[in-house]
């Protein structure tokens, strides 16, 4: 049986941690003068995928 290859524009967002998959927040990339200075603060923070997504897309990376 052939390997799984890994997904390689899923594996350069995501972070595979021990227990979970840290990603980014959306609406980083472009703009960002326009938004409020607590939406840019925040999105610095980044997040971690729901543990529906987790078992959904465990596989790509």
């Amino acid at each position: 049986m052939p390997k799984i290859k890994t997904h390689k524009g899923w594996s350069k967002v995501a972070n595979e941690r021990k227990n979970d998959i840290k990603i980014g927040k959306p609406g980083r990339r472009h703009n960002t003068g326009d938004k409020t200075a607590s939406y840019n603060r925040a999105g610095r923070k980044g997040s971690t995928l729901s543990k529906a997504d987790h078992n959904r897309l465990k596989n790509l990376i």
